[in-house]
């Protein structure tokens, strides 16, 4: 048995809107790097970025909410991945929350820890492992900012990147590592199975009232946020 091919509590490609749409899509016929490339796709662009209500939701949950950010993204990519027979893995790590300044209003900022759980899926292709983090970001947001800050050369940080060039960066499924928040790293935690493994060893970004206050009152007022960045309503 493949571990890095089974299901899970958050895996949940068996799931019938994912198995809905893995057969509507027809992406079973496409060959491997075809099959990468449109759930890749399918995740960096139709669910576009914003916030659920947790990092430890399942993938049909995300599918659901149609938004995600590099934990729920992970995970429904994952379980995409899982279903189309192709095996991967997840990579664990923190952030330093500076990445989200501008993504988050500054008072709801405040209320992150200083270091944001991060993680990015890793697929087995070609007898190796490629890193596939540059789906964070939807195209429409990424293009948003890229407009915003066209004169600012060099390292970026802030509105959910970190980047050696905000211009410049390769988040397109070439058969290639993709990033978009690498250089915020500041813990590597190595790699996990499931997502499940890694929040049963290092928890969740958000706890008890916070976590309360995020889901109940927050929330729906970060991703009205979001989504006027995304429209350019600066």
């Amino acid at each position: 048995m493949n571990l890095l091919l089974q299901p899970s509590p958050l895996l949940d490609f068996d799931h019938p809107a994912i198995e809905q749409l893995v057969q509507g899509r027809h992406w079973l016929y496409l060959p491997p790097a075809e099959r990468i490339r449109a759930a890749y796709d399918f995740v960096r662009n139709e669910i576009v970025f914003g916030y659920n209500a947790s990092d430890d939701v399942p993938a049909s949950q995300v599918l659901a909410d149609g938004h995600g950010q590099c934990n729920t993204k992970a995970t429904l990519f994952m379980a995409l991945l899982r279903r189309l027979g192709l095996p991967c893995r997840l990579h664990g790590f923190t952030i330093d929350k500076a990445l989200q300044a501008g993504a988050l209003p500054a008072p709801i900022q405040s209320l992150a820890p200083r270091e944001i759980l991060h993680s990015w899926v890793e697929v087995q292709h070609q007898g190796r492992w490629i890193a596939l983090e540059g789906l964070i970001l939807d195209d429409h947001y990424l293009a948003s900012l890229q407009r915003r800050f066209a004169r600012q050369g060099g390292p970026f940080c802030g509105y959910g990147a970190a980047t050696p060039n905000l211009q410049t960066v390769a988040v397109q499924w070439r058969g290639q590592d993709t990033f978009i928040q690498r250089e915020g790293i500041r813990q590597d935690f190595g790699l996990f199975n499931t997502p499940d493994a890694f929040y049963a060893q290092q928890g969740v970004n958000l706890r008890g009232p916070r976590r309360w206050l995020f889901e109940r009152l927050l929330r729906p007022r970060i991703n009205a946020h979001v989504a006027r960045i995304r429209r350019g309503e600066w």
